[in-house]
């Protein structure tokens, strides 16, 4: 990444601005080419920048957190923050933020864990196959900061999908519908909006 960034500079700095052009063309392709080599530098570094945060985050996180989402462990049942957590609201990845479900979508499954019937988006979390513990299951991970989350099961309600999705609060961050819009989220008060209430 570091090696494209500098050659891309180096193309953007090799543009002499103050050269005279000959044909509207090829200042046509000249500015193309600058704002095309800008544009990719700019992603690069937001893509660096956003990296870099979620490191010093992970660094953040304590040590259930830690054992979790980079360790790929599990937390006890029943003894967790949220798997009885019955207000309304959003639980976002413990590193980066990602919104991932609803309270909407929670439900009692009797596990000892906070349990949903379906993520807020699905491309935002990625399944793995998992063979630990001599079976096969499915682990759930969160797209954006590969944070392990828990497993998806096929024994949920089916009216609902069919799918439990079992997660640890341990890699979750849970944000109350009251403080959704001034922690940034607003963009998702709309799934309250017509919610019955638990």
């Amino acid at each position: 990444m570091g090696q494209m960034m500098v050659t891309l500079e180096e193309d953007a700095a090799n543009i002499d601005i103050d050269t005279p052009i000959i044909g509207g063309v090829d200042m046509i392709k000249a500015i193309l080419k600058l704002s095309l080599a800008l544009a990719v530098i700019g992603s690069i570094s937001l893509a660096q920048a956003n990296e870099d945060d979620m490191s010093e985050k992970k660094k953040e996180l304590t040590s259930i957190q830690q054992y979790v989402t980079q360790h790929d462990g599990t937390e006890p049942a029943f003894k967790n923050e949220y798997w009885d957590n019955k207000e309304p609201g959003i639980y976002v990845d413990v590193v980066s933020g990602e919104a991932l479900f609803s309270s909407v979508d929670k439900f009692d499954s009797g596990s000892g864990w906070p349990s949903f019937t379906k993520p807020i988006q699905e491309e935002r979390l990625q399944n793995k196959e998992d063979k630990k513990l001599w079976m096969s299951r499915t682990e759930v991970r969160s797209s954006s900061a590969d944070s392990h989350l828990g497993h998806v099961f096929e024994d949920g309600s089916k009216d609902k999908g069919g799918l439990r999705y079992c997660i640890n609060s341990a890699s979750l961050k849970f944000i109350h519908k009251d403080d959704v819009a001034s922690e940034g989220y607003e963009d998702y008060l709309h799934l309250f909006e017509d919610a019955p209430a638990k």
